[in-house]
């Protein structure tokens, strides 16, 4: 049993109800905690040897208690124990004997280590245990809100001019040799030249970062030696995780905190916007038979959504054991002071929404107008960030929302992605569907009214970290989890892959060969399409999960990046795609064009003709001519410059053989073509300036098999 000392009555001050959380001031600390089940919370202060300070909160306003302590500040371990009714078939878990983590925490220092002391029940659910926690369980930190902030004026892009890379702070950094050891797979080592370095050489505006919020992992990970490496197991929604802190990794526990900010602090001054992947759709304490760590113990009803039939009964839309009560207001609050936290004091620039929909979930099902959604749009700190969500959740009628989300909002196409995977291996999707993916899906985000959206809520991707890395794209038919411990039934079967001839790595040439021109051929399509590009951190350099698609609990070389086996020739070609995305706003148009009649956009056949009907209804057509007029744009840049720029022709080729593409005649009267860009042949666009003579309508141009050749027309200088 961990040994109590009782603080003296007389050095117990009232304190405030406002702001939750642990706030240090003049003279002590304010401690403030929402429980409305509650019947008494105590605080509990640690010393460094683990030894526990009761402290009861005597004060009760509006559901929240609190207490101001004087002599405690920065640094001080805490946590609390709540008395009240444990009633499961009601949902009530109150226990005292479970040392609670404060949800508003800005630190949190230890980790869970599982056995039965860390579960509020005692064999089963209707027996509490006596058992106490404490010795099991991390501790909350009192945080020093100050940082000496130079990064200036917050990062500002519009989505068009946006380019995500989505990486993990620990796998990125890991294994970088130019990184200092001490640094690795830390926030640290983020923001160290050498990390740095090739995020901006890469040419990306903004880093979505896996979830840094701290997290546990499931109970039977650690069973099996392994963890919740992705981090989608959120236990302090304000808390940096210490697992990527070189400060809290050398004996300073609440570094982090720090360590985070001088992160962000580099990156912006690298020109990067900072968004974070954040889970505010489950907590890691799972199911009701999962364990008493924070929300539960302090306040079940109101912190997760449960049966109003049954109320013992979880409803479980996100397929980890609970789903956060969007519709309560004490949860909503913590999601909206959650999310103003992390713009206002640590500086972040938005945000990914991991399985979305379940917060839109407040009377069941999906609502557009939820007061989720209602307290974002009118908030004028978080309505003003970056918002994209991942537009699907787990097991019902109307978990598939894409296209569904208030205007506000961006969102993971999973069309575009399953649509180009396909179109790329060669299946028969419709040559129609391409094009509507190519154009930005304005049959999803088009529109009418307040519902029209502009091309950029589409987020374009090919692969991110849940499924296949872009080479196990094209090196693997079937998933390969054996190492996870599941005997390779977790991770989807529905990858839309293709191996190019063989399972796996091999040293035949020509399968080698025809993986490098799939990958090369689905970032130029990724890059070239309307919309926001996101890319998967070392998908440039031909990184591999030895075909593992739901590598979530390996943290190892699984999963780090592995900077010794660079593709160089895959990385120098995705440098040159999003410098010529770039370089072109033609390919990052904010508006829908106006269709296969208008001036600015064209579609033929390999012939060169229009596209009629009856060619857009072939379901074989693997090959398309798309003519872009560069100068017929009415937006302006942010500085407000015309965006002015060439025209150009994208030539399409998914068959497995060359074909001869016509010049077609439709486009500018006396218009020439010189080459721009080659899926195919490398060096066909560095010889353009050798050719004889610029290309014409009716000259045949060749375009290699599953490649993407783009022809650039002569800039048009009277606008």
């Amino acid at each position: 049993m961990t040994a109590v000392a009782s603080r003296p009555a007389q050095q117990e001050l009232p304190g405030t109800e406002f702001p939750l959380g642990a706030t240090p001031g003049q003279g002590g600390t304010n401690f403030a905690v929402a429980s409305g089940i509650a019947d008494a919370v105590t605080l509990c202060l640690f010393d460094d040897a683990g030894q526990e300070t009761q402290v009861p909160l005597r004060d009760y306003d509006a559901g929240v208690w609190h207490g101001f302590v004087p002599g405690v500040g920065p640094g001080q371990a805490y946590g609390y124990r709540v008395a009240g009714p444990y009633d499961p078939p009601r949902g009530l878990y109150c226990n005292p004997a479970k040392l609670l983590l404060d949800p508003y925490a800005k630190a949190i220092s230890g980790a869970v280590a599982f056995g039965k002391e860390v579960f509020g029940y005692d064999g089963d659910l209707g027996t509490a245990s006596t058992l106490d926690s404490a010795g099991h369980v991390p501790r909350s930190l009192v945080v020093d809100p100050a940082f000496g902030w130079v990064d200036g004026a917050p990062v500002r892009r519009r989505y068009s001019d946006t380019i995500i890379y989505e990486l993990h702070v620990k796998g990125f950094t890991m294994r970088h040799p130019g990184v200092p050891e001490e640094l690795r797979g830390t926030y640290a080592g983020l923001a160290h030249e050498a990390s740095l370095a090739h995020l901006t050489s890469l040419g990306v505006t903004a880093v979505e970062l896996l979830p840094v919020h701290q997290s546990v992992p499931e109970s039977f990970l650690p069973a099996r030696g392994l963890t919740n490496y992705w981090g989608y197991n959120t236990i302090g929604y304000f808390a940096p995780n210490h697992g990527y802190s070189a400060a809290a990794r050398a004996g300073q526990p609440g570094g982090q905190v720090a360590e985070f900010k001088t992160m962000v602090n580099a990156l912006h001054a690298a020109g990067l916007e900072v968004l974070l992947d954040v889970v505010f759709n489950h907590t890691a304490e799972a199911g009701a038979m999962g364990p008493t760590l924070c929300f539960r113990g302090l306040d079940n009803p109101a912190y997760y959504r449960l049966d109003p039939a049954d109320p013992g009964r979880y409803i479980d839309t996100t397929g980890c054991g609970n789903s956060l009560n969007a519709g309560d207001p004490r949860t909503l609050q913590l999601i909206m002071d959650s999310l103003r936290y992390w713009i206002i004091d640590m500086h972040v620039d938005g945000y990914r929404f991991d399985l979305a929909p379940t917060l839109a979930r407040q009377d069941g099902g999906f609502d557009q107008v939820s007061a989720f959604f209602d307290l974002v749009s009118q908030d004028p700190v978080v309505s003003q960030a970056k918002l994209i969500a991942e537009p699907w959740d787990v097991g019902q009628a109307d978990s598939y929302d894409l296209g569904r989300f208030p205007a506000l909002w961006r969102e993971w196409n999973g069309k575009y992605r399953d649509s180009m995977r396909d179109f790329w291996r060669s299946h028969p999707i419709g040559i129609g569907e391409f094009a509507t993916r190519f154009c930005g899906s304005s049959d999803l985000y088009g529109g009418r009214g307040a519902q029209r959206r502009r091309p950029t809520a589409s987020v374009n991707l090919l692969t991110v970290h849940d499924g296949f890395t872009l080479r196990d794209l094209v090196s693997y038919n079937d998933k390969h989890n054996e190492a996870n411990g599941e005997s390779n039934r977790d991770g989807t079967s529905d990858n839309r892959s293709w191996n190019c001839g063989v399972e796996g790595p091999t040293d035949d040439p020509d399968i080698v060969a025809l993986r490098q021109r799939q990958s090369r051929a689905m970032l130029t399509t990724l890059l070239l399409s309307f919309g926001v590009p996101l890319l998967l951190a070392g998908d440039e350099m031909g990184r591999t999960q030895q075909g593992n698609n739901n590598a979530y609990c390996q943290d190892n070389e699984i999963t780090w990046v592995d900077w010794s086996s660079q593709d160089r020739e895959l990385l120098d070609f995705t440098r040159r795609l999003i410098a010529f995305r770039k370089e072109h706003p033609v390919f990052r148009r904010r508006r829908y064009l106006a269709g296969v009649e208008a001036a600015e956009l064209g579609w033929f056949t390999v012939a060169g003709t229009p596209m009629t009907g009856a060619d857009w209804a072939d379901p074989s057509a693997l090959s398309l001519g798309i003519y872009l007029d560069g100068s017929d744009d009415p937006d302006r840049a942010q500085d407000g410059s015309l965006l002015l720029d060439d025209d150009f022709l994208v030539l399409i080729n998914a068959w497995w053989e060359r074909l001869d593409f016509v010049i077609p005649a439709q486009t500018r009267d006396g218009q020439t073509w010189r080459p721009a860009l080659d899926s195919y042949d490398l060096t066909s666009a560095d010889a353009a300036a050798d050719l004889a003579a610029p290309l014409q309508a009716g000259d045949q141009v060749s375009v290699g098999p599953r490649s993407v050749r783009v022809l650039r027309g002569q800039h048009r200088h009277d606008s």
